[in-house]
């Protein structure tokens, strides 16, 4: 007769680990980017598709509306890239419903990418990006 094995129950602490390193890394990262303001040509480099094109790519902005959001100016992160706006609110959402999940036990992943939500996310980046450059779109350029 085979007895079933379960996996031993972790604790409290080690299941609020994972969810402190990811928040300690988004926290470090706002903290650098409000520290070495990316709005100066150059600062972190350049984006390869809109050196190579002259046109912006989805993520262009996305550092300076980071940089906006950690000052406060939401407007200004909105101008910026809107797209990072918006995924950043996603983030910080996820990373809350997962710490309070895992506060009360479960032992569950931040944010489950399916199938489903990669042909919904990835055509939403396409159009993003080709409406930013289009004159229909300008006001969505950084």
């Amino acid at each position: 007769m085979t007895t079933a094995q379960t996996a031993p129950r972790r604790t409290a602490g080690a299941l609020l680990r994972d969810p402190a390193i990811v928040g300690g890394a988004g926290l470090g990262a706002a903290v650098l980017l409000h520290l070495h303001d990316p709005h100066a040509s150059g600062s972190y480099g350049y984006c390869p598709f809109l050196t190579l094109t002259g046109l912006p790519c989805p993520g262009c902005g996305g550092l300076r509306a980071v940089n906006d959001l950690t000052r406060g100016e939401v407007m200004a992160a909105v101008s910026s890239n809107l797209a990072a706006v918006c995924l950043v609110a996603f983030l910080a959402v996820s990373w809350l419903v997962w710490t309070v999940r895992r506060a009360r036990g479960r032992d569950v992943p931040m944010v489950v990418f399916t199938t489903r939500a990669a042909l919904v996310v990835v055509p939403l980046i396409v159009v993003f990006g080709v409406l930013r450059n289009t004159p229909w779109g300008a006001w969505l350029a950084p």
